[in-house]
């Protein structure tokens, strides 16, 4: 099929390497305000597996096309597909293209809606069409940041928001290469699948915001956490996902995809006090290691060095936003606390974000550099290098012998068995 790819996230760069790699020709058109220039060297793209080597192999191969001001292609060709991947606020130049493709389309066009746009938005689309063989339809983006080719080429399921039966014979077809082990496809009226995918992260986020009152009450039990998250795991009605209690969630999409499911709650009329809890509770969290802090040293933090190891939202990525850090390190730097900060990948983009600050140390190399002079070890996003530390070494660089886990990655008693303080989520131990 001849398609037509349009924006600058990773579900549009994903796509467009997906679909091409697979036979199809695709045009890839990055939204203006990231052109191809830009957007080729964003560390965030360069650091999703497998994905610009794709996109790379297509281009060579022929089957790929990225247009722009500075590529020399600017002029689109009639399509069989129009996949949008934007962002929330591009809206209107998403309007704007569908009815600039439609107007110079004489063949019959499927609009597919890959963006989180606001529930109706899908329709808006179809109302900008130009003749009864053009359809708009809803696939809501489900990709993970760090595993997108994955998720995109191996899907667990497709969400197709599709009245016309037609339209949906023409997605099947064009993702059939990404759909062969098993039919993948669930169909539902488009308002219905684009308010599915604000609740799945709706769910989710409650889920884990709900593990983390019940690791706060643990705390004040002297319970460890995780007997709790083991027992509740266990029940056939829950399940173990996203029971994982920790120092607050991140992320663009996540945090964007819940602040929308509550406009559309207060559009439609309906208080959302569930919801507007969920977010209260993550915000709160984001400063549980400050109060663990605070209480191992009575309050007296001013003049201390803290090593916080992590400072991407979630591993595998270099973004930050809404990253658990940025709450930690107003909070710490409030109280005069120095800061000695690694992390494999996002230093550069926190150091964009916050810029030079006095109670700052960038430790790009090691993450031990970042412990020299510290009082304590703050554990804030769960890197794999970060799992098996040598106790030893850090029981004789942290001042005060105090680690805390953020991510409950460790074990409290083996920790605490080589010397060191653990405070964790719903989980302590002393040496």
């Amino acid at each position: 099929m001849r398609v037509i790819v349009h924006g600058s996230e990773l579900a549009s760069a994903t796509a467009a390497a997906a679909l091409s790699s697979v036979g199809h020709r695709v045009d890839w058109t990055p939204h203006p305000d990231l052109p191809w220039d830009a957007l080729r060297e964003a560390e965030w793209l360069a650091r999703e597996p497998e994905l610009l080597a794709h996109l790379h192999a297509s281009c060579q191969g022929g089957t790929l096309r990225i247009l722009g001001e500075h590529t020399g292609d600017t002029e689109l060709d009639e399509a069989d597909i129009l996949w949008l991947a934007l962002a929330p606020d591009q809206r209107q130049e998403a309007e704007a293209l569908v009815a600039h493709v439609a107007s110079r389309q004489s063949l019959p066009l499927v609009v597919i809606n890959n963006s989180t746009f606001p529930v109706g938005t899908t329709e808006q689309f179809e109302s900008c069409l130009g003749h009864i063989g053009q359809v708009a339809v809803a696939l809501p983006d489900m990709l993970e940041e760090g595993r997108a080719w994955q998720v995109f080429t191996r899907p667990s399921r497709w969400l197709l928001g599709c009245e016309d039966d037609e339209a949906a014979i023409q997605v099947r077809e064009l993702l059939r290469a990404f759909n062969r082990r098993s039919d993948n496809f669930q169909r539902m009226p488009r308002r219905a699948a684009e308010l599915t995918k604000l609740a799945i992260n709706g769910m989710l986020a409650t889920r884990i915001s709900y593990m983390n009152e019940i690791a706060g009450l643990a705390d004040s039990l002297d319970v460890d956490v995780e007997h709790v998250r083991q027992g509740m795991g266990a029940d056939s009605r829950i399940g173990y996902e996203y029971l994982y209690p920790g120092c607050g969630f991140g992320g663009l999409n996540f945090s964007r995809d819940l602040m929308r499911l509550a406009d559309v709650q207060s559009a439609s009329g309906r208080a959302s006090v569930l919801l507007d809890r969920v977010l209260d509770i993550n915000e709160h969290k984001k400063e549980t290691l400050f109060r663990k802090l605070w209480a191992h040293f009575h309050g007296q933090l001013e003049g201390r060095t803290v090593a916080i190891w992590g400072v991407a939202f979630k591993p595998g990525t270099t973004r930050i936003d809404h990253a658990p850090v940025l709450t930690l390190l107003d909070a710490l730097w409030a109280q005069g606390v120095h800061v000695r900060l690694h992390d494999p990948a996002a230093l550069a983009s926190l150091e964009a974000h916050v810029g030079p600050h006095p109670l700052m140390t960038l430790c790009p190399d090691d993450p031990y550099q970042a412990c020299e002079g510290a009082d304590a070890l703050m554990l804030v996003t769960e890197w794999k290098c970060y799992w098996n530390p040598d106790w030893r070494r850090l029981g004789d660089m942290l001042g005060e012998r105090l680690v805390l886990d953020g991510r409950n990655i460790y074990d409290p008693r083996y920790v605490a068995a080589r010397g060191l303080t653990y405070r964790g989520i719903g989980r302590r131990a002393d040496p």
